[in-house]
């Protein structure tokens, strides 16, 4: 099976990539922007045209795209997630491989959930902010192609290679400045917010088998289980080691971008709101994973400890 992938050097695409070499069926292409792709392209500006005779040339049965951008302004983000999804969708539908579509979605194109209740693929997308709004705009773009395509929408990843900039990321680089200065308590914000974290390697296993199937639309990846902050950071004191005190500060009024997750609030009780969440997700996700399990037989095997173990490990070893 001739695959071509798409972002192979970003969080997500390079457990992909490790995921497909390992399988000695497939044979893989990937294109991005770095050096290292096998083929440099950039589907932000890169036309379609140029694209379809790659494919032409290729004709790959499967085409993977985990390209994409997770922080800039909303121009950025749509010419990255969105026109960029526009060209694969326009250069495959031109195209005479018949190669199959699996779009990398994400948990924000939902937007705010009701605390306790798990979300489905039919609960209809409220973005909060521009990244889920430029995610979500690429699924609609995916499934109103025509193509062969499935769109995995994916939670919270987590695992070695985590961002710095992302919650785990930034709780853990709290805990090793911490441990590294000997202070005997750690002071963080935003720990009441509650996501549903899926370790990156497990994410990679149902992209693998995704691409694998004839499954198509929608597909949710995630643990099934909504975690607190605050108890992922106890999880972490423990696999790190650190015997401190954690102390949870005070929300301030307005956006909090620079804690360690999102401040909860009165609004944990009452009808979710998107706002003062950076990421539009409000204070609740949960995902409703069994349309993986039915239609892939898919289930996420890493736990969070696991997971962890994995970001504190990498934590540590820096300088």
């Amino acid at each position: 099976m001739r695959v071509l992938l798409i972002g192979a050097n970003g969080y997500i695409g390079r457990f992909v990539a490790d995921r497909l070499l390992a399988d000695p069926a497939v044979q893989l292409t990937a294109l991005g922007r770095g050096d290292d792709a096998d083929v440099r392209f950039d589907l932000a500006t890169g036309s379609p045209g140029a694209l379809t005779r790659f494919l032409d040339a290729v004709h790959p049965g499967v085409v993977i795209n985990c390209a994409g951008a997770i922080r800039g302004g909303a121009r950025d983000l749509t010419r990255h997630n969105t026109v960029a999804v526009a060209t694969v969708c326009e250069a495959l539908r031109r195209s005479g491989c018949g190669a199959r579509l699996v779009q990398i979605g994400c948990s924000a194109e939902y937007g705010p959930s009701q605390p306790g209740s798990s979300t489905a693929e039919d609960a209809v997308p409220r973005p909060g902010g521009p990244y889920g709004v430029s995610k979500l705009a690429a699924t609609e773009l995916v499934l109103g192609s025509g193509l062969d395509a499935v769109v995995l929408r994916v939670f919270s990843p987590a695992g070695p290679g985590t961002p710095a900039g992302s919650p785990l990321g930034r709780l853990a680089e709290a805990m090793r400045r911490a441990m590294q200065s000997g202070d005997g308590e750690l002071k963080l914000g935003g720990l009441g917010v509650q996501r549903d974290f899926v370790d990156v390697r497990d994410v990679a296993r149902a992209v693998h088998a995704a691409s694998l199937s004839a499954a198509q639309g929608v597909i949710n990846i995630g643990s099934g289980r909504a975690v607190r902050l605050r108890d992922a950071a106890a999880v972490l004191a423990r696999v790190a080691g650190y015997g401190g005190a954690l102390h949870e500060l005070d929300a301030p009024p307005g956006p909090l971008r620079g804690a360690i997750g999102h401040p909860r609030s009165d609004s944990d009780h009452a009808a979710p709101v998107a706002y003062p969440y950076p990421d539009g997700c409000g204070s609740w996700q949960q995902a409703d994973v069994r349309t993986a399990r039915d239609r892939l037989g898919w289930r996420p095997r890493i736990n969070l400890e696991e997971s962890l173990a994995d970001i504190w490990m990498e934590a540590a070893c820096r300088i």
